[in-house]
């Protein structure tokens, strides 16, 4: 035969479109020409492939070679290719059975010696290739990767000999099964119970983690602000399945260290400095990658020091907090990153950071303070729906203070408040449409003249307006009443303090 088709597959976003690795030998003078849109690293793969099959003993056909990766109009980047490529060649030339590579994917980069490297983004394959009930075979290097994956047929080869052999019918390769992952125990990870003190702090992150809402803490330096925010990802339901999928095929394809394997069910928590640029955080680069907001798709987007980020910056995150997405355009394609985030910020009240503090240390005018609060955009900022205060706690009361309930404890209710939140509209609080709100959040003839008169004495926007609704609903979830009532209007207003502040 000189004619062969092998199967792979590209890598797209989080996707992994099919790839058919058409090899062709003919009369003339012996070359090798590759085509089909690759990018620099795929043109190198034909001389990575002779060398490995020749150090593997193989015959390199001395003939006309033609390569072509189909469809012709998807870039092809990396070394993704080079086993395709190469078992493509040996069935062209007889030395391996084309019928062999038949309900088959290969994926894998190859060393000059023959040996199979490890390639990103193998998860998403994985995963296309299960849909496809195709058997894919991969480096050994991405086997605990592709064991996420808990339906489909793996197996795992270390260099080219063995799945040769294994297309010969001469030897089995090892099958790679979803019984080697570890889930991380709760026991694992940072629990609520070590915070003291800080009640209403501790009691708005449980409010954001029933209704999926985004918050902001105010305060001084050591108060608790990080810690506290650290801890949310114990408190938030468990990850399905599917959530913890979409969460890793992320990590696989973003070149993060393979330590996230080990985060398998984890909700991410992701902590950007604030020099960080708009494309680590939304993602981007000449050859695409995911960002911050993309990386903690699932889980939390903590920014500590909040005005201290570029404003040019915060102000990408306007669009993806509405839509959960990421759109990365290029001149030839575009790419589409899941980003549904909680985002929890951080700042100071003031330049020095002790505004307010009793000790009278902070000597800041109220031109410098309204200056440093209005570094950050009004519009981002009404985005988040709590604004609450971590004041600082005496010494002496915090070592009294007994510790706080455990994140396991506070995990229930947030699951039981979802769970009604879930049965009554089918999508969290803080994604509440209109036509829902309108609905859900219901307020009797008296408590709506009162939380009237309260919005135009705060001046809050309509979008403030609603997020208030939304934050009372969740309390009455919290408290299971199927009613808001002035008593979580009450405490949802006092979830404002930024609207405080600004009539001050």
């Amino acid at each position: 035969m000189s004619l062969a088709r092998v199967y792979t597959r590209a890598q797209l976003g989080i996707d992994a479109p099919p790839v058919i690795v058409e090899v062709h030998l003919s009369s003339g003078l012996p070359s090798l020409s590759l085509v089909g849109l690759p990018e620099t690293a795929v043109k190198e793969s034909k001389d990575r492939v002779r060398s490995a099959l020749m150090n593997a003993q193989f015959e390199f056909p001395a003939k006309r070679i033609t390569i072509n990766l189909s469809p012709a109009d998807l870039p092809k980047e990396g070394g993704r290719y080079d086993l395709a490529i190469a078992l493509g060649i040996l069935a062209a030339s007889g030395q391996i059975p084309a019928t062999a590579l038949d309900g088959h994917e290969f994926i894998g980069e190859l060393s000059l010696g023959g040996e199979l490297q490890p390639v990103p983004g193998v998860l998403p394959c994985a995963l296309q290739c299960a849909r496809a009930d195709h058997v894919l075979v991969l480096p050994i290097a991405n086997a605990a990767e592709a064991a996420l994956c808990s339906q489909g047929e793996f197996r795992s080869a270390a260099n080219l000999l063995e799945v040769t052999a294994y297309l010969h019918g001469q030897q089995t390769l090892t099958a790679v099964t979803a019984g080697t992952v570890r889930a991380i125990r709760a026991a694992e990870l940072a629990d609520l119970s070590d915070v003291r003190g800080q009640p209403q702090a501790r009691r708005a992150l449980e409010i954001a983690a029933a209704g999926q809402h985004n918050l902001l803490f105010i305060g001084p330096p050591g108060t608790g602000k990080t810690m506290l925010a650290s801890r949310l990802p114990g408190i938030l339901p468990p990850m399905s399945e599917e959530e913890a999928l979409v969460s890793a095929s992320i990590y696989s394809i973003s070149s993060q260290p393979s330590q996230w394997q080990d985060q398998w069910r984890v909700r991410p928590f992701r902590a950007p400095h604030h020099t960080a640029s708009g494309v680590a955080l939304v993602g981007g680069g000449t050859s695409p990658k995911p960002g911050e907001i993309s990386l903690a798709h699932g889980g939390v987007l903590f920014l500590d020091e909040l005005p201290e980020f570029s404003r040019k910056v915060l102000d990408v995150l306007r669009e993806p907090l509405e839509s959960g997405r990421i759109v990365i355009s290029r001149a030839n394609r575009s790419i589409t990153y899941p980003a549904r985030f909680q985002l929890i910020a951080a700042m100071n009240p003031c330049p020095c950071g002790y505004f307010g503090d009793p000790s009278g240390r902070c000597h800041c005018t109220q031109e410098q303070i309204r200056r440093y609060q209005g570094q950050t955009s009004g519009p981002l900022l009404d985005r988040i729906d709590l604004h609450v205060e971590v004041p600082p706690i005496p010494t002496a009361l915090l070592q009294q203070a007994p510790p706080g309930e455990s994140s396991a404890v506070v995990q229930q209710r947030v699951m039981a408040a979802q769970a009604i939140q879930q049965q009554r509209q089918d999508c969290a609080n803080a994604g509440l449409s209109a036509s829902l709100r309108e609905r859900v959040c219901a307020l009797s003839e008296e408590d709506q003249h009162w939380l009237l008169m309260a919005i135009e004495r705060l001046q809050l926007s309509a979008r403030g307006y609603h997020r208030l609704l939304n934050i009372a609903r969740t309390i009455a979830d919290l408290d299971a009443q199927p009613t808001i009532g002035r008593a979580h209007l009450l405490e949802a207003l006092g979830y404002r303090t930024l609207d405080r502040y600004r009539q001050g």
